[in-house]
């Protein structure tokens, strides 16, 4: 079922910029994601998760049919908070100059109007000789915890399976069409106490200064690179993020020293793997005397370059007439959930004004998104 209000993807990505829908709180973007895709004819289950630390979380799970292959579009509705220096107002969804002006309209409510768009154009043509499906949460720029891992454990233990997806993230740095995210690195967050005794400064025989310790202990994990990059994967880094004392007085040496870093690491580690190396390196220059805690969001991963690539890639080019890079860099996304149930890439608005004050796309981008998006579809059940 077509419903030619919904094949142009700007009016619905006004709505949903509407929605102040800033991690974890909904405010009504959901239901107007729902209410469009029910207008298409897809059956809607608002799956909402809470504890395991952290917030209740309103997702929503689309489906429009029943049968096989089931091609999946995913995404989120909640954004990162306004911040300062907007010219534009961050809920209003205005277009200035060309360009749809709000929070979140590249990352990600625009690719996710642009989702509905293509499928209604699609529909206006075709029946799919399968399923289309929008896996969508309310918790991709918060913690994670109740958002896409928990429904797509909901959708495994029914038995339903997603057979590819498609991810609406910024992918492109400065240009749509630029770039096709195949995997993401891993990252892993530690953070590190060292202990040592109190004592006054002018007397240091008497006390143990845990600060050249924690010096020495994070020299010895950034003196070297980690490594040099992989096949598809460019060097993993280890950015030191926060070195502390909570020292107010500078007569007194302190009895512990914090410091915290995060590494993102490529397929030629693990976090277990890493996890194992500073506790080795660490024991070296400390042991018993120091405190390790560290937290995985994610492993690395690849879908290796193939039809699901092939099939984003040749679309791109047809509609722009730019052959896009198989890349693996940036931050994480939901992908490093959804890589487990099936094949997944990544391709959406560009990312030069996400998270920044006057987030925008330009109006063509978002046409040209949808473009793509159509074709995608178009493809994938004319080979199914």
């Amino acid at each position: 079922m077509s419903n030619p209000a919904l094949t142009d993807a700007l009016p619905l990505a006004q709505d949903l910029i509407r929605k102040p829908s800033v991690t974890p709180r909904d405010e009504g973007a959901l239901d107007v994601l729902q209410k469009a895709l029910a207008a298409l004819g897809f059956t809607c289950e608002r799956m909402r998760f809470e504890g395991d630390g952290g917030e209740p979380i309103d997702n929503l799970y689309a489906r429009l049919g029943t049968a096989a292959p089931n091609f999946c579009f995913a995404g989120h509705t909640d954004v990162v908070p306004v911040g300062n220096g907007w010219t534009a107002e961050p809920f209003a969804g205005d277009v200035i100059d060309g360009h749809l002006y709000g929070r979140g309209a590249a990352d990600m409510k625009g690719a996710i109007a642009a989702f509905v768009a293509a499928t209604a154009r699609f529909l206006k043509d075709s029946k799919p000789p399968g399923s289309i499906s929008l896996l969508i949460t309310g918790d991709e720029e918060g913690d994670a915890i109740n958002g896409t891992v928990k429904m797509l454990a909901r959708l495994k233990e029914r038995g339903e399976k997603l057979d590819v997806c498609v991810v609406g993230e910024p992918t492109n740095p400065t240009k749509l069409g630029e770039m096709i995210k195949i995997g993401r690195r891993g990252s892993l967050t530690a953070k590190l106490t060292v202990f040592g005794t109190q004592g006054h400064s002018a007397y240091p025989h008497l006390a143990d200064n845990p600060i050249p310790r924690l010096m020495k202990m994070l020299a010895a994990i950034t003196d070297k690179p980690l490594d040099q990059g992989t096949a598809h994967f460019q060097a993993s880094t280890l950015a030191i993020t926060t070195v502390d004392v909570g020292n107010t007085a500078s007569n007194v040496i302190p009895a512990q020293a914090k410091a915290a870093f995060n590494i993102r690491f490529n397929d030629g580690h693990s976090g277990a793997s890493l996890i194992a190396w500073l506790r080795k390196t660490f024991d070296t220059a400390a042991k018993d005397q120091y405190e390790l805690t560290a937290r995985i969001s994610g492993e690395s991963f690849l879908t290796p370059p193939g039809t699901l690539s092939t099939l984003v890639a040749d679309a791109v080019k047809d509609v722009l007439g730019v052959t896009p890079e198989l890349s693996t860099t940036g931050g994480t996304s939901d992908a490093r959930f959804i890589k487990d149930a099936c094949p997944v890439c990544e391709f959406g608005m560009v990312g030069l004004s996400m998270h920044k004050a006057d987030e925008r796309c330009a109006l063509t981008d978002l046409e040209n998104l949808t473009a793509i998006y159509h074709k995608v579809l178009s493809r994938y059940f004319a080979q199914a």
